[in-house]
């Protein structure tokens, strides 16, 4: 008889199971089998939060704790809102279920290497390049109706005020140093004024980092091939999802910033200090921020103090 899924409350729980994957393949391949897909020579992933799995067939896996739900949902949700509104391709959702309260999607799987590790190697004017691509695909994203999306998560005026109140205690908790902290009071104060919270709201990823991201080398060079992960999709101001390559991506390099950001559709004079401080406060509220363990900049600690910090970031 195949094993079943246990039950966890938290990721610190979940964490060992995840990594021994002794314990729960078998509960993979059994689900595989109930769809009719071949899993002889299974692919584990072992980066990412889910269980992932690839198939025999150009398929994967996605099996999602019960307390990650919620990330079941808006990867779900994401795909089908998406489905053939994008130029970059996306999974598709060839069969979903639920196995002991954990549900469960078959999606394709998409060609290309992934980001994460492409990104280091590429020479610089095929980071513009692929950074300008990102851009537009944030955009592209953007454009796209909310549909049952805009029932996803918190709503942008529950989320940027909640994020305001628990700012600092994250922060210090995370060990950021001191004389950031020192100028956290000021930018929490700038945020209520300078982010906009009654916008029409825009699908938010958060998180275009290399690890979402497949790239492909054509005649031309490398071009962003494949976007994957949607599980923590909400809706909101467009300019949050600017901080992932912001922080692991463009390294502060004057070219780099520029492609993503006219890639999205801002010219280089949009780039004002209101922006830029708009952004910095942004960066501090993103729901999984963490400058210290984040940010791509050589030596950033000992360059700046927090506000000009921005500067460091999106250099002019």
């Amino acid at each position: 008889m195949t094993a079943s899924l246990p039950a966890f409350t938290d990721y610190e729980l979940f964490r060992p199971f995840r990594a021994d994957p002794s314990q729960w393949l078998p509960v993979a391949i059994d689900i595989a089998h109930g769809h009719g897909l071949a899993c002889t020579e299974p692919q584990i992933f072992s980066t990412g939060t889910n269980l992932v799995v690839g198939l025999d067939e150009p398929l994967i896996l996605k099996i999602f704790p019960p307390f990650l739900r919620g990330q079941f949902a808006s990867e779900r949700a994401s795909l089908a809102q998406l489905r053939g509104r994008l130029a970059v391709p996306i999974p598709e959702i060839v069969f979903e279920g639920e196995r002991d309260q954990w549900p469960y999607l078959v999606i394709t799987r998409l060609y290309g290497r992934l980001g994460s590790e492409v990104w280091p190697r590429l020479p610089e004017d095929q980071k513009e390049r692929v950074l300008f691509q990102i851009g537009e695909t944030i955009a592209e994203v953007q454009r796209v109706p909310l549909g049952d999306l805009s029932q996803i998560g918190l709503r942008w005026d529950q989320f940027i005020p909640r994020q305001i109140e628990g700012c600092r205690a994250r922060h210090e908790r995370l060990g950021l140093p001191r004389q950031f902290l020192a100028g956290l009071d000021d930018i929490l104060r700038d945020a209520a004024a300078l982010i906009p919270l009654d916008a029409p709201p825009v699908i938010l990823t958060g998180e275009y980092i290399p690890e979402n991201f497949l790239l492909r080398r054509e005649t031309e060079g490398w071009r962003v091939s494949g976007l994957i992960d949607f599980g923590d999709v909400m809706t909101g101001w467009g300019e949050y999802d600017l901080l992932g390559p912001s922080a692991f991506m463009t390294a502060g390099v004057p070219r780099r910033v520029r492609s993503l950001f006219e890639g999205f559709g801002y010219a280089s004079t949009d780039l004002t200090p209101t922006l830029k401080r708009r952004l910095m406060a942004l960066f501090l509220l993103h729901r999984v921020s963490d400058p210290v363990r984040q940010l791509c900049i050589e030596g950033w600690q000992q360059k700046a103090d927090l506000f000009e910090l921005q500067d460091l970031l999106w250099p002019i």
